[in-house]
């Protein structure tokens, strides 16, 4: 054919016909779809009813991490979210494998923080025949989750995934469930996804009433003792330096609880620290002094508050601002309740409230400072303050700490010494022991060049210890911090102080030789029994190029302190001895 004759156009009929797209399964279908939002890693572990899914894994671009349980894929999912403020995805199978992630879907979603978790189901034809490893995944995760799905049609998977990403990283953050039958899995679609209408997606709550806010805003700004407590909200909503300027405009001291560690820096004269049943002195009495007190992005739980009646006593007014309107009201009746992001309320007080100082509040706080500080005792034993004294010491600004359940989590709580929300996590509202070990797996898998510390009880330690073999393999370096005490040492010291001094069933008189464990999983281990000991464990464990384990030998009779007896308000702490 000529140049000038192929420079013609064709008849449209003369046209060769395009190829058809070629059927995908279910499976490529959802992998895809997570690759369309953004997800770089995601925890799980194969088994009959999600083979599908790992049949087409090794052609996508995720990272997947094998893990040795499916909760600590879940904890993985949680760590790595909380970490990056990103959606953790956790993978598992139908049956035992799905119902071995609801503890970690507990702890997520307790304390509002996004994973989605895809099981695999067994065929639609046996849904409700009581099949080989059929259990009713959507009914066994309705209280742990946001929403949960079960797809019948793959051609769904696009509109559901992209909705359950949604749903869990909107509003109040949470935990999502996708369960997907093994047939769902397996069928072939093609052409376009069908664009399912019966949605779920989660409603931002309303702006809140320009009245409200003017009413907060002029109960602050009259009062002569303000105080701030801010919650987890706060880092959610990327209000941190709204809270310090509001903060530093009223002149108010701040307090945190314990999810919202790091909100507001440690280092800054108006912060208080922890409140509550195990805060620091000066900042329960901070708030049992008040007299207009803020909670914003935080719940007013039973550990914030103790005794409610005895809460703030003297505060003449308290406001509570919180995203999600279930939490307010529910356990302290603030006078003033305002539904709203964390963020837009904090700079709208902002704008409406004068900069003023308060020397006489501020001389109060700082003597409540200088006369109940933290104190641990001093008796020739390894205390716990001194083991995280120095990993603290050794950590960098962006460098994670991930706690444990237990004492070791608030004696590594009230040590704190970061200036940013993410970098030191824990279980709060679900309190869920063995949570420290897969989490900073997850946190490491998500800042691979940072850091990761993970502090534990020996007791928290062997309930999911098994995913040394996971962070080995991963190649994600945790640095595992045991504070020993050969006991369960919070249960031991309720019973000292609250159940008549028995001590049943707290010790644990088999303690693994963990450096032997550490070996065995290909890990460093370290023994430590003194203060002298432990700079030179850190370092060895920090410049070795893989996970590692110190051991420390604490103190068997060390407890936290300051503590409010069981039944009492704030201001009844009792201090070290």
């Amino acid at each position: 054919m000529s140049a000038s004759l192929a420079a013609l156009p064709r008849d449209p009929d003369d046209q060769p016909a395009r190829p058809a797209a070629q059927p995908r399964s279910g499976a490529e279908v959802l992998l895809q779809a997570l690759v369309d939002e953004g997800v770089e890693v995601m925890f799980g572990l194969p088994g009959g009813a999600n083979l599908p899914i790992y049949q087409h894994l090794p052609a996508s671009p995720i990272r997947h991490v094998l893990v040795r349980h499916e909760q600590g894929a879940a904890h993985m999912a949680d760590g790595y979210a909380r970490a990056s403020g990103r959606v953790g995805v956790c993978l598992a199978t139908s049956g035992p494998g799905a119902l071995n992630l609801i503890t970690g879907l507990a702890t997520a979603h307790f304390d509002s923080v996004p994973v989605v978790a895809i099981t695999g189901q067994v065929a639609n034809s046996a849904i409700g025949t009581d099949a080989f490893q059929e259990s009713d995944v959507i009914g066994s995760t309705m209280s742990v989750t946001k929403h949960s799905y079960q797809v019948h049609d793959a051609r769904d998977l696009t509109a559901v995934m992209r909705e359950a990403f949604h749903v869990a990283r909107t509003g109040r953050p949470g935990a999502v469930l996708v369960d997907i039958p093994k047939d769902v899995q397996q069928q072939l679609v093609s052409g376009e996804p069908s664009n399912i209408t019966r949605l779920r997606p989660h409603r931002e709550p309303t702006r809140p009433d320009p009245e409200l806010l003017e009413r907060a805003a002029s109960l602050l700004a009259a009062a002569e003792r303000p105080m701030i407590l801010a919650g987890r909200g706060i880092a959610i909503a990327g209000a941190e330096a709204a809270l310090q300027t509001l903060a530093e405009r009223l002149d108010a001291p701040v307090g945190t609880t314990l999810l919202g560690t790091g909100v507001f820096p440690s280092s800054s004269p108006l912060a208080m620290g922890l409140v509550g049943f195990m805060g620091t002195g000066y900042c329960n009495k901070a708030v049992s002094d008040c007299d207009c007190l803020l909670m914003v992005g935080m719940r007013a739980d039973d550990r914030v508050t103790c005794r409610v009646d005895l809460f703030a006593p003297r505060a003449q007014h308290m406001i509570h601002v919180n995203i999600d309107p279930a939490e307010l009201g529910k356990t302290v009746p603030a006078d003033c309740q305002i539904a709203a992001d964390a963020k837009f309320a904090l700079e709208a007080l902002i704008a409406a409230i004068p900069a003023r100082t308060r020397p006489r509040w501020r001389a109060q706080v700082a003597e409540w400072r200088t006369r109940h500080p933290l104190r641990h005792p001093h008796n020739g034993t390894l205390q716990p303050q001194e083991v995280l004294a120095a990993a603290y010491q050794r950590r960098g600004a962006e460098d994670i700490v991930v706690a444990d359940v237990g004492l070791n989590q608030m004696w590594a709580a009230t040590s704190w010494t970061g200036e940013a929300p993410g970098i030191f996590l824990n279980s709060g509202g679900a309190g869920t022991m063995g949570f420290a070990l897969p989490a900073a797996i997850g946190a490491k898998a998500a800042h691979p060049d940072r850091l990761v510390f993970a502090v534990c009880g020996e007791g928290g330690f062997v309930m999911t210890f098994q995913e040394l073999a996971t962070a080995v393999e991963a190649g994600l370096a945790v640095k595992v911090i045991i504070l020993n005490n050969g006991q369960l040492g919070m249960v031991r010291q309720f019973q000292d102080d609250y159940y008549g001094g028995v001590r049943s069933q707290i010790d644990h008189a088999v303690i693994p030789d963990f450096e032997l464990i550490a070996a065995a999983f290909g890990c460093f281990g370290r023994r430590v029994d003194s203060l002298e000991e432990v700079g030179a464990a850190m370092d060895a464990a920090i410049a070795y190029d893989g996970p590692a384990i110190i051991d420390c030998r604490i103190d068997p009779e060390a407890n936290i302190y300051p503590i409010v007896p069981f039944g009492m308000g704030l201001a009844d702490f009792v201090e070290c001895p």
